[in-house]
């Protein structure tokens, strides 16, 4: 007989959900999105959503099709190999490299940025970061606690106090949503918010987080591959409907608060002065708390998960092992700063994405498809193609690589070979096509040559 979801256990599910996936990217994005897209909001929160809320759910839904543990399964029809690469690559860069630097960072902008003299700014960031590390390394230490410690603690005190905000900003908004449009979402505002949705790195902390959810799931009770699936799809759901919620509130504050400042240099900085706005003084220790715990979650999260995929990759080293390395790199490269953070990641997540998003494509159509290494191989073997163009066309570097991409240099952009001759490629979107080609050449390879995998 199969085991019934409680609503305590589901509200305990959502909650661990939710603190994983709600960390720094999504407080801080969402806000300048809404100053950067001004009256454009409404189309540039549809875009936002599809990349920020409908693919993470998908991922999630993927993992419980496959009935995998984590991307590793996910990848597997490419060979062991591939599969290890592919997990490596992206949990280094959305763990150590990326994401769990990032939420130090921001929380230290909610935080000690705002008290400390501008010559002390470096010395307390890298003060700040060993200390917030070294908690997050306890704190994922404790792993038969982790559900209790984000599911009954630190999400409910951090979404009460985001409620207080929208309740607020409600009452007495900061001005009207008739505001200036930056020449960006200018035009289609849906494409630019769905890439500025990247930042979130939702989607790949999806299948990031899947092994940490599923030994959550399995704690409370559910050991059976369907009932674990059922239990990932109702509490996954739930989740990402909150999450929306949040977003849109979130792109509100920032468009209406051009009313009263200019655009920010990032949400960090346009949240803090939504704060000061209605709090004044007050305002910079309610963000600071409010920061600090939603960020500490997703830290927790990302490390855990780490620590147990690359434990299970190479078992000799052990999961506490993996653990303080992950959480000494994130230290390290913390202490680069939260604009240096931003600069990098931007190339790293037009690259990863694209995969990220065909895998869950691939993992969502396995039950009809199968799970074919020709078809993995060519369907991402040729996005992988793509998304080298796409990440070289974001790197800061890329005004120096002949015009074979798109750069900025001020206000003008010079267009390169790969936007001019791809479709989509100008817009963040030539991969489409060469996934297209991939799954359909993959299908006759696996037509031809060989019987699909069974999922």
């Amino acid at each position: 007989m199969e085991k019934k979801l409680s609503w305590k256990q589901a509200l305990l599910l959502f909650s661990l959900i939710f603190g994983m996936f709600f960390g720094s990217g999504n407080l801080i994005f969402p806000v300048h999105l809404g100053q950067i897209a001004g009256a454009q909001w409404g189309p540039a929160t549809v875009g936002f959503l599809l990349s920020a809320v409908i693919l993470p759910l998908l991922a999630l839904v993927a993992l419980a099709v496959t009935r995998s543990e984590s991307v590793f399964d996910l990848i597997r029809p490419l060979g062991h190999r591939p599969a290890t690469i592919f997990l490596v690559a992206l949990q280094l860069c959305l763990g150590p490299i990326i994401v769990a630097p990032r939420t130090a960072t921001v929380a230290y902008s909610f935080s000690f940025a705002n008290w400390l003299p501008k010559g002390q700014q470096q010395i307390g960031l890298i003060v700040f970061s060993m200390i917030y590390f070294i908690l997050v390394y306890w704190s994922s230490t404790q792993s038969t606690k982790l559900l209790d410690i984000i599911g009954r603690y630190l999400n409910p005190i951090f979404l009460a106090m985001l409620a207080f905000i929208f309740i607020l900003a409600i009452i007495s908004p900061m001005g009207s949503t008739h505001q200036a449009v930056t020449t960006a979402y200018q035009g289609n505002a849906i494409a630019p918010a769905f890439i500025e949705g990247y930042n979130t790195v939702d989607a790949m902390a999806g299948l990031i987080f899947g092994v940490t959810i599923v030994h959550s799931i399995q704690k409370l009770g559910y050991r059976k591959p369907g009932e674990i699936a059922t239990v990932i799809v109702k509490t996954g759901t739930l989740s990402m409907v909150v999450l929306a919620v949040v977003y849109v509130g979130l792109i509100l504050l920032g468009t209406t608060s051009l009313a009263h400042m200019p655009i920010s240099s990032n949400g960090a900085v346009a949240l803090t002065n939504v704060m000061l706005y209605y709090f004044g003084r007050f305002g910079q220790i309610f963000i600071a708390v409010m920061g600090t715990l939603a960020v500490f979650t997703t830290a927790m999260g990302l490390t855990a998960s780490f620590a147990r995929d690359l434990n299970r990759v190479w078992p000799k080293v052990s999961y506490k092992g993996w653990l303080a390395f992950a959480s000494l790199l994130a230290f390290i490269v913390a202490t680069l700063g939260l604009d240096k953070i931003i600069v990098w990641a931007a190339p790293i997540l037009m690259f990863l994405y694209p995969i990220a998003i065909v895998l869950i494509l691939l993992s969502l159509l396995s039950p009809w498809l199968g799970q074919g290494r020709f078809l993995y191989g060519w369907a991402l073997g040729l996005t992988l193609i793509a998304a080298v163009f796409d990440g070289l066309s974001n790197a800061p570097f890329a005004k120096d690589l002949g015009g074979l991409v798109s750069y900025t240099v001020g206000t003008t952009t010079h267009v390169g070979w790969y936007q001019t001759h791809i479709f989509g490629a100008s817009v963040g979107f030539g991969w489409i096509g060469f996934a297209f080609f991939g799954i359909v050449i993959g299908l006759i390879c696996q037509k031809l040559f060989g019987t699909k995998t069974k999922s």
